[in-house]
């Protein structure tokens, strides 16, 4: 009589005197996302990190932005435009930002640079266009235009939804602040000079009246600058300092010569 035999099972199989499996990171991971507060510490950590690594060598940057010849700061009379242009809302309706996009390039002219709005604190570059981008308005109407536009825009653009702003002309400027206006843009980066603020008032009113003497202005911020009576009436009015704002803007650079830095 005959007994079959089983063989012995391994000590693997039965786990007798088996060694203990490591534990794997996910193992270990499990631990952590059962731990609400440790998640929270090593969450924290970790962005913490990933922040100063994109934060840090920012700091030993002199400028972010590429150099442009041709860019300046804003003189009195068109920052005190601008700042009308903002009090009034125009950036609600009207965008300072050509895309990189073929059909906007073929309408308003060259994408914007980021040097072209280094001087705006804050930045005019909108979120929604009722009206259309003014990144390049400057020098593409006449002044008359422009008076004509803020009296009744309907006049000269039939399906405009914009409402008049005729009441600029009759609200006169001093320019008694304008000094404190371009020492406050010093104080955030804008490279004003002392010169450039003690003259302040006089470059001013320099900019609204051709007759006067403008030599000062032209050399302190360059033959760009437009000088004229914009609004046509006299004194100096909102309507003229916003008008020559928007006379200003896209005209700085030169296209024709300009080159984008390659290694940027």
């Amino acid at each position: 009589m005959t007994t079959d035999k089983k063989p012995p099972m391994p000590a693997s199989a039965t786990g007798i005197g088996a060694r203990p499996r490591r534990r794997t990171f996910l193992d270990r991971h499990g631990m952590i996302e059962r731990n609400a507060t440790l998640l929270l510490i090593l969450s924290f950590l970790v962005v913490s990190i990933g922040g100063l690594v994109q934060i840090v060598p920012l700091f030993y940057l002199d400028n972010t932005i590429e150099k442009v010849e041709g860019m300046r700061p804003y003189t009195p009379l068109e920052l005190t435009g601008r700042d009308i242009y903002i009090r009034e809302g125009c950036y609600v309706c009207h965008s300072q930002m050509i895309r990189p996009m073929r059909d906007e390039v073929e309408r308003y002219g060259h994408y914007s640079l980021a040097a072209e709005s280094m001087y705006d604190h804050p930045f005019q570059w909108g979120s929604k266009r009722t009206g259309p981008d003014l990144a390049r308005v400057g020098g593409r109407y006449s002044d008359v235009w422009h008076v004509d536009h803020l009296r009744d825009p309907q006049s000269v653009v039939p399906e405009s939804v914009m409402p008049k702003y005729g009441y600029l002309e009759a609200k006169l400027l001093e320019g008694e602040y304008v000094s404190d206006l371009l020492r406050t843009h010093a104080f955030v980066g804008v490279p004003y000079t002392d010169e450039m603020i003690a003259e302040a008032r006089r470059d001013f009113a320099a900019q609204a009246d051709p007759d006067s003497d403008y030599d000062g202005l032209l050399e302190r911020y360059g033959d760009k600058v437009p000088i004229s009576n914009f609004d046509g009436q006299p004194g100096i009015s909102e309507a003229d300092a916003l008008i020559a704002y928007l006379q200003m803007l896209g005209t700085l650079v030169d296209f024709s010569t300009f080159t984008p830095d390659a290694s940027r």
